[in-house]
């Protein structure tokens, strides 16, 4: 009997920030062949009119499912997920799952009421997130915070650049007054820079992100596949957790070791996607 083969995941984003989603679902899922595609010629998305936001992403999405057909489409990516999922739900049959600021678990785990929203300065702006706010932390003082620098920073750590700190300390100083002991990562690109944030705000108690929920999600739609077993199976994916790393720009310098370092070894890197001008692996 032949062996099944290991099911297929397709994470999007804007940037590397869906590396810290993809680090979740392969740690739960370690069966799993992921496929990272990163729109970094169109980056940062928040800055981007929808309609531009909505055409890139099914236009790539669409390229990478051509060539390698997958199992689950994973947009992790707040602005994207906000504004693509019903336009990209509709274009194909493949489950898709997007992401959203964490605020009902973070109104679960807080002790003293008070949260702090950390996000991209569109994703504070967004009328979702109040609506979120409103039915599942309506009790909470919920303190917000956008800001753009956030995102380039982690950007710049794969490069080796480390996170401001003293910058950093002024960005998040409203959460310090306010002494919020639970904070919402509410971009994915934000569990990249926890460790940093948590020497700039050693009180908070709780960081809540959306990578397992996420995870989760996958492993639903795997199992109505009959595809959970094989994802179960570390054997059933080979050596390299992420099959291809696809960059529509140029690769960031030094990308595959930090992929690496996530847990996230990638077999073949491809940039200028979908017309790659180079290849590593």
């Amino acid at each position: 009997m032949s062996e099944q083969p290991a099911p297929r995941v397709l994470v999007f984003d804007s940037g590397v920030g869906g590396l810290s989603v993809a680090s979740c679902i392969a740690r739960e899922w370690p069966g799993v062949e992921l496929i990272y595609l990163a729109d970094n010629l169109g980056f940062p998305y928040g800055d981007q009119p929808e309609t531009v936001v909505v055409e890139r992403c099914l236009s790539l999405i669409s390229a990478a499912l051509e060539k390698m057909p997958c199992h689950v489409i994973v947009v992790a990516c707040n602005t994207a997920s906000t504004v693509v999922l019903p336009h990209l739900r509709a274009s194909t049959p493949v489950p898709v799952v997007g992401v959203v600021p964490a605020i009902k678990p973070a109104a679960a785990q807080t002790r003293n009421g008070r949260i702090g929203v950390l996000a991209t300065p569109a994703t504070i702006r967004r009328p979702y997130l109040d609506n979120l706010v409103n039915e599942f932390a309506a009790h909470c003082q919920v303190e917000r915070i956008g800001h753009p620098g956030l995102v380039r920073w982690a950007e710049d750590l794969v490069r080796g650049v480390p996170v401001p700190g003293q910058e950093l300390q002024e960005v998040v100083a409203a959460f310090r007054q306010l002494e919020v002991d639970t904070v919402v990562l509410g971009c994915t690109h934000y569990p990249l820079l926890k460790d940093a944030l948590k020497e700039v705000l050693p009180g908070v108690d709780h960081w809540v992100d959306s990578g397992q929920a996420i995870a989760r999600r996958v492993g639903h739609w795997l199992q109505e596949q009959g595809q959970l077993e094989a994802a179960q199976n570390h054997q059933s994916r080979g050596h390299w957790p992420v099959q291809q790393a696809l960059f529509s720009g140029p690769a960031p310098d030094h990308v595959e070791e930090f992929m690496a370092g996530l847990g996230l070894a990638p077999r073949i890197i491809s940039e200028q996607w979908p017309n790659p001008s180079d290849q590593t692996g």
